[in-house]
């Protein structure tokens, strides 16, 4: 790291300014934002701000303490039940960041004698969990459902088990393969929670995500969101069974010794989700802003790997390259995520790219002229 900063090319924890949406001020710079998961834009929503300015006057800035004594307001209930409703599931528990639900759902959930199988790209989170729970760790090759069925059937039917799966896989933005994934669970009695941080509010007609997406939603078990994405702050949830949330309830270590959401947290929830469910056409305009970025870096002749969502990745393959890419790209006013070993596999380095709904024509071909400049003087394309 000391290297790459005297270097000039180290790109991680670099300032931001200002709010982010289509644009933002990082290191004093005006740049076009892609890589945000701002996906529907609502970070800078007038609604979404009024709201969470509502709460802190009428709840204060923190709840000190967690969910399990001091810490649940009136207002983490009414989310929870409004969430539900939304989710159509009987029950939604709220914890305090996305990590945070991962790593306590699994780890409560699976105990020793029992076995979580996993997507080799499911996110860290997923792998954390997976470590602090008693139960055995299994992994399948990555989007593969019959590498998973060889898994499935070595273990039996009456074997506890439970397929942790990413709805749509951070990195690289394609979508799992759930209608062959969901069969199996059935088939073999596991299981199914599917982790749909990058797809609730960008997948199904209603933004229900992944399972909606694929009209599949009695067949997944749990599923789990976050809050650092279409909903505009920061948080997470599992929606599933009331059974299930009571007893994570009282079994989940990463619940139960954190503090609870901020009350402006939860209110920006709240008002995300009115917005979600009334405003339709967000979907329609982050759908269009995707299309037409993928198909514009398709045909410069970018690598954009399987993506399928708003998130796209540059595929690049050497590591130094890559930081390379990002730092002329930075120079010319184009903020993106550089991924390297820590996030992908080895010589599968890639920027990472990221849409939303409020991303203008003019901006998303302003970038890709620069993409297309830089590309050509990397030689790339």
């Amino acid at each position: 790291a000391t290297i790459a900063r005297e270097q000039g090319w180290y790109p991680y924890f670099k300032v931001v300014e200002s709010q982010q949406g289509p644009e933002a001020v990082v290191d004093g710079k005006r740049m076009i934002m892609l890589g945000s998961n701002n996906y529907l834009g609502l970070t800078d929503h007038p609604k979404v701000k009024e709201a969470t300015i509502h709460a802190v006057n009428r709840f204060g800035t923190g709840c000190t303490g967690s969910r399990y004594l001091n810490g649940t307001l009136t207002l983490h209930e009414e989310a929870e039940a409004r969430l539900a409703k939304f989710m159509q599931r009987e029950g939604v528990l709220l914890f305090s960041t996305g990590y945070q639900t991962n790593v306590g759902t699994i780890s409560s959930l699976v105990g020793k004698g029992e076995y979580i199988i996993t997507d080799r790209q499911d996110h860290a989170s997923i792998v954390d969990g997976c470590r602090l729970s008693f139960g055995k760790t299994l992994k399948y090759r990555h989007n593969d459902p019959e590498d998973l069925e060889r898994i499935l059937r070595k273990l039996g039917p009456d074997v506890g088990k439970m397929v942790v799966v990413d709805g749509v896989f951070s990195m690289e933005g394609s979508i799992v393969r759930l209608p062959e994934v969901a069969q199996l669970c059935k088939q073999y009695q596991a299981v199914l929670m599917v982790d749909d941080a990058h797809a609730v509010g960008v997948l199904g007609d209603h933004g229900r995500g992944t399972a909606e997406h694929f009209a599949l939603e009695h067949s997944v078990d749990i599923v789990m969101g976050t809050f650092s994405k279409s909903f505009a702050t920061m948080g997470g949830y599992i929606a599933t069974d009331l059974q299930i949330i009571d007893y994570i309830k009282h079994h989940s270590r990463a619940l139960m010794f954190s503090a609870s959401m901020a009350p402006s947290t939860v209110a920006t929830v709240l008002a995300a989700l009115d917005i979600i469910e009334q405003e339709p056409e967000r979907r329609e305009m982050l759908w269009r802003n995707v299309y037409h970025w993928q198909r514009g870096l398709q045909e410069l002749g970018f690598n954009t790997g399987n993506s399928e969502t708003p998130v796209v990745p540059v595929v690049l393959g050497e590591e130094m390259l890559t930081f390379q890419f990002w730092r002329m790209l930075f120079d010319e006013g184009v903020f993106t995520n550089p991924a390297s070993r820590q996030a992908v596999a080895p010589d599968s380095a890639l920027l990472r790219t990221s849409v939303i709904a409020t991303h203008t024509s003019e901006q998303l071909d302003q970038a890709l002229d620069i993409f297309w400049k830089v590309g050509r003087a990397l030689k790339v394309i």
